[in-house]
C-alpha cells in the first residue's frame, strides 16, 4: 500500500483534543464517514477544517444504527452465542449496505481527495469490512487482510480501559451483560469478516463483480489500484 493515502480509525466520539491536533496535522482532504445520521449528530467532526470534504456514506448495519430490535434480541438472550449470531448476520449485510457508496469513495480517491480517513463509530466492523473490500480489490492476500482487520481490537482494549464500559452497557441494555457476551460485541472475530467476504463471492462472484455492480468498471478499478498501491 502507498503510505499516507488511506487511513482508518474510530469515530469522533473517541477523539480528544490531542487527537484533533494530530488529525489536522495530517492534512486530511476527505473523510469517509460510515455512520448513520443519528451517530453523526451525537459526535460531529468538529476537528475537520474547510479543506476537508466529508463523505456521509451511511451504512446502517451496525447495532448502534439499527435501533432497538437488534439490541432487544440480545436483551432477551444475553449470551455469547446470540451475540455471535447477531454479529455474523450484521457482517453479512455490510457489503450490500456499502454498495451504493463505493463509487462515491472511489471518485474521491481518484480526484485526489487524499489523505482520506475512513471510519465508523468503533472503527472495527463497518470500517473493517470497507477497508477489507478495498484491500481485496488490490489483490492483498487474505491472511494480510485478516491481520489488518485484527488491529481493530484496539477499540475493545480502549473501551475496557476507559472505565465507563459497564455504565454504557447499563444505559444501553438496562443491565450489564455477561462478560463473554460483551467480549463478542466489542472484539474482533475472523469469522465475522469471512462472512462479509463470502457474501461478496456468493452474490457478486468476487470482488471485481462487486465493484462492477457498484458502477466501478475495470478501468476505474485499475486507476484505484494505481492510487493505493506503491510502485
Amino acid at each position: 500500500m502507498r503510505s499516507g493515502i488511506l487511513f482508518r480509525s474510530e469515530g469522533p466520539a473517541s477523539f480528544v483534543e490531542d487527537h484533533h491536533v494530530e488529525l489536522a496535522g495530517l492534512g486530511f482532504r476527505a473523510v469517509a464517514d460510515l455512520r448513520s445520521t443519528l451517530e453523526r449528530d451525537k459526535a460531529p467532526h468538529d476537528w475537520c477544517g474547510p479543506d476537508c470534504r466529508i463523505l456521509n456514506l451511511d451504512m446502517n448495519t451496525d447495532l448502534r444504527a439499527q435501533g432497538e430490535d437488534m439490541w432487544m434480541s440480545l436483551g432477551r438472550d444475553p449470551t455469547a452465542r446470540r451475540a455471535t449470531e447477531v454479529m455474523t448476520h450484521n457482517y453479512g449485510l455490510m457489503p450490500q449496505a456499502f454498495l451504493p457508496h463505493v463509487s462515491v469513495m472511489v471518485d474521491a480517491l481518484l480526484a485526489g481527495d487524499t489523505p482520506m480517513l475512513v471510519h465508523c463509530t468503533a472503527g472495527k466492523d463497518r470500517t473493517g469490512v470497507v477497508v477489507a473490500l478495498f484491500l481485496d480489490l488490490l489483490g492483498v492476500p487474505r491472511e494480510a487482510i485478516v491481520a489488518d482487520y485484527g488491529k481493530s481490537d484496539i477499540f475493545g482494549q480502549n473501551l475496557k480501559m476507559s472505565g465507563h464500559l459497564k455504565s454504557d452497557l447499563q444505559a444501553t441494555f438496562g443491565f450489564v451483560p455477561p462478560d463473554e457476551m460483551v467480549a463478542v460485541l466489542i472484539g474482533i472475530d475472523e469469522g465475522f469478516l469471512s462472512r462479509a467476504l463470502e457474501m461478496v463471492a456468493d452474490q457478486w462472484g468476487g470482488i471485481d463483480g462487486y465493484f462492477d455492480a457498484a458502477g466501478v468498471d475495470a478501468r476505474r478499478r485499475e486507476d484505484v489500484r494505481n492510487v493505493l498501491v506503491a510502485h
